[in-house]
């Protein structure tokens, strides 16, 4: 094998190859100008075999566009961004596209670094994402002229966002606890000043009415513990039922449940919420909580940064996509 064979392949290589012009083979690979399909077939078919790569910084050139996404979150361990990114970069691949991804740890001059870093490699548009949809965006995004799309975050009314349906999943939730015939729901949930541990508060009154009972407190094991700790030492029913509001919280509750002898689900079933299945899984018994469908939050906010970045018009506002049950062994 001579040192020939291992040079990068060019576009004209290809077109030799093809017996067709430059031009036209790179309209062939780029989808540009009048090239016939068979003729486009022919040559993509001889840029695979010869292993051609085009050069992303012409063709950035060619199409005004750096064929990359920029991703920025709050979200340093990836609980929640994972999985969307995941989403993102499922839809971004079939179409050429790359994803970057930068946490700024709630750090503003991270943030605004990171920011500078995707302009800099002139990305097509960014996707902004968080831990909590209430949380305040970096305010640099809203003078950038590429697209911004949000997700599990809420833009300005005149951008797009993309959120759980945190109400519906609160209603699915209460909803399968009443099918088992539970009456005496208890709701323990996160910090009261998060929107979505609101909306979801008040899709459960709905549901439970007068009798409900919300106990707000911290997004962990050690408050879903001392939450049953007071529950249990106050006199009167007890709850035959609990929707918690995080897996965490949930295995809290839980482990409080069987250290003071009580079955579950047959004495109380709980209901989690997350499906984050490093702690859904391995709870015991395992837990039935509502899945956010995060990856499809992903898919939604890849397809749409993809129609901004080629100019196509998508109506802002908030969009919620619903929520499912993964139903376990806990309820």
């Amino acid at each position: 094998m001579n040192d020939s064979d291992h040079r990068r392949r060019t576009i004209r290589d290809v077109a030799k190859a093809a017996g067709v012009s430059i031009s036209t083979a790179s309209n062939a690979l780029n989808g540009t100008g009048r090239t016939n399909a068979e003729t486009r077939e022919k040559v993509k078919r001889i840029a695979d075999e010869l292993g051609f790569r085009p050069n992303a910084l012409a063709r950035g050139l060619l199409t005004k566009r750096s064929h990359a996404i920029g991703m920025l979150t709050n979200d340093t361990y990836g609980r929640l961004t994972l999985p969307m990114a995941a989403g993102v970069s499922e839809i971004l691949v079939d179409h050429g596209v790359s994803l970057f991804l930068c946490a700024t740890n709630n750090d503003p001059r991270l943030a605004k670094l990171h920011l500078d870093a995707l302009l800099d490699r002139q990305v097509d548009g960014i996707i902004f994402t968080a831990t909590r949809i209430d949380l305040e965006p970096p305010p640099e995004l809203l003078k950038l002229r590429i697209p911004v799309i949000y997700a599990f975050a809420q833009g300005p009314a005149d951008r797009l966002s993309f959120h759980p349906d945190d109400a519906q999943g609160a209603r699915i939730a209460v909803q399968h606890l009443q099918t088992l015939g539970r009456s005496r729901i208890l709701h323990i949930t996160g910090v009261q000043n998060y929107l979505a541990a609101r909306i979801r508060a008040d899709a459960y009154r709905e549901l439970v009415g007068s009798s409900g009972q919300v106990m707000f407190g911290e997004w962990s094991e050690e408050w879903g513990h001392s939450a049953i700790d007071a529950v249990y030492s106050q006199s009167g029913p007890k709850p035959d039922a609990i929707f918690c509001g995080s897996d965490e919280i949930a295995r809290g509750v839980i482990d409080a449940l069987r250290d003071r002898g009580v079955s579950i689900p047959d004495d109380v079933a709980v209901v989690g919420f997350d499906n984050w299945e490093v702690v859904s899984k391995q709870t015991r018994p395992p837990l039935t909580t509502i899945d956010m469908e995060l990856k499809e939050i992903g898919h939604r906010a890849g397809l749409a940064i993809l129609a901004l970045s080629r100019r196509e018009k998508l109506e802002p506002g908030i969009v919620r996509l619903p929520c499912s049950i993964a139903a376990r062994g806990s309820a």
